[in-house]
């Protein structure tokens, strides 16, 4: 019996050596175990990465230790967070470098390559059918916009035809984008493309803004028609006719044969006055008269002297009025219309100033000159009067070679215009 106490006696204090107390601490052959499981744990994630087949691990008291050599940076980044997540890792030395053996570095990327040569292969397939769908969708878009029939029907001219027929061309290239990349299983891919493409669009607008002005000006002139060829109009200060509207500029012939180039953007946003929109015109003039002379007479004389020269209308009449009074004498205001498809306005002003100035002369009425001159006495009233008082023709025979010049210029370049005579005027 006591030996038998002696020996329980050793085995109680050998154990005691080796234990603590009984408050659950981890006893020390636990340790070592728990340091070799995590080795054991971490050589396997380094054979489920591979290429880490010269890595040693090596676990002492919760620290791991990884030597060897990898073939690039990346690889030995990624070792540190991997061993971190391990149970029971208190710390983690990485003295793993990379390989200075050439073909060892080269073996990773020969693979990738092999790899994506074989993705490319089974890829080439679906990748010809998505470009066949493509290929049609878009064709079909060109024959549809190449019909004829109902883009110019719909379109007030050729330019906004052809606008109507590059959207059809646009839209049909999109619609076979979709269709390409949804075979291709790279719908998301669209989003980005018109991001970018909206980025670029947005850029190129900011760069580009004074032509894309211009350019949507000339589709709302183009459509709206505020005039026609051969009209006469005057647009920012310039008088001329109109010769053409091409997609950039507004074309006039200015009444010297000058040609007058006007940019749309500009056309659009100005005051446009069309003076061929209406074949009645008025002309107006001032003549002074002696302040002595009776002003209702020389009124009503001037009024009817006007209305009753052959190329003054009937309706609206011819009207005279007195607008003020000035030190050499009274200003008449003398106004006529005329039609001026039939009359040039620059001769029937010209030879109804002509006539009402015999006609006041002729009643005695003094016309006053401001000046002071020297005059030589003459017997009568009827010597100074050696004008005829025969109404000279008042045609726009000026206004016919005009037309001719226009009619010329457009047929040279028949395709450039953008106006048409029956389209809808503004």
């Amino acid at each position: 019996m006591r030996i038998f106490a002696i020996i329980v006696f050793l085995c109680s204090a050998f154990s005691t050596a080796y234990a603590q107390d009984a408050s659950g601490t981890i006893l020390t052959e636990d340790y070592h175990q728990q340091d070799a499981d995590i080795a054991v744990r971490m050589r396997e994630i380094l054979r489920e990465l591979g290429n880490y087949d010269d890595v040693t691990v090596q676990v002492s008291e919760g620290v791991v230790t990884l030597r060897g050599t990898t073939t690039s940076a990346t690889e030995i980044n990624i070792l540190t967070p991997v061993a971190a997540r391990i149970e029971g890792v208190v710390a983690v030395r990485n003295e793993v470098t990379e390989t200075a053996n050439l073909s060892q570095r080269l073996d990773p990327a020969l693979d990738r390559f092999r790899a994506r040569l074989d993705q490319l292969i089974i890829f080439l397939p679906l990748a010809f059918v998505a470009l066949c769908a493509f290929v049609l969708v878009v064709l079909a878009g060109i024959g549809i916009a190449r019909l004829r029939q109902p883009w110019d029907r719909l379109a007030p001219n050729k330019f906004i035809a052809e606008l109507y027929r590059q959207i059809v061309r646009i839209a049909f290239v999109v619609f076979g984008i979709v269709i390409a990349l949804d075979i291709l299983n790279a719908t998301a891919l669209l989003s980005t493309i018109l991001g970018a493409a909206g980025i670029i669009g947005l850029a190129l607008g900011f760069a580009v803004r004074d032509t894309v002005e211009n350019f949507i000006a000339s589709v709302m002139l183009s459509i709206r028609q505020p005039f026609r060829p051969n009209d006469t109009v005057e647009i920012n200060g310039d008088q001329g006719k109109v010769i053409r509207l091409t997609s950039r500029a507004t074309i006039l012939l200015s009444f010297d044969g000058n040609h007058i180039r006007i940019p749309n953007a500009t056309v659009f946003g100005s005051r446009i006055i069309n003076y061929t929109q209406n074949a009645e015109r008025r002309f107006k003039f001032s003549i002074m008269i002696d302040r002595n002379a009776d002003l209702g007479a020389t009124r009503q004389l001037v009024c009817d002297t006007v209305q009753s020269l052959p190329f003054i209308l009937s309706e609206p009449a011819a009207d005279t009025w007195i607008e003020a009074l000035h030190p050499a004498g009274v200003e008449l205001i003398v106004t006529g219309w005329v039609d001026q498809t039939q009359s040039s306005i620059a001769r029937a002003k010209g030879e109804t100033l002509r006539q009402v100035k015999i006609a006041i002369q002729s009643a005695g009425i003094v016309i006053p000159d401001a000046t002071q001159a020297i005059h030589i006495q003459r017997d009568s009233l009827e010597s100074q009067l050696t004008e005829t008082t025969q109404v000279e023709p008042v045609n726009a025979s000026s206004e016919a070679s005009l037309r001719k010049i226009v009619e010329a210029e457009r047929d040279q370049e028949p395709t450039e215009d953008l106006l048409r005579d029956d389209g809808q005027k503004e």
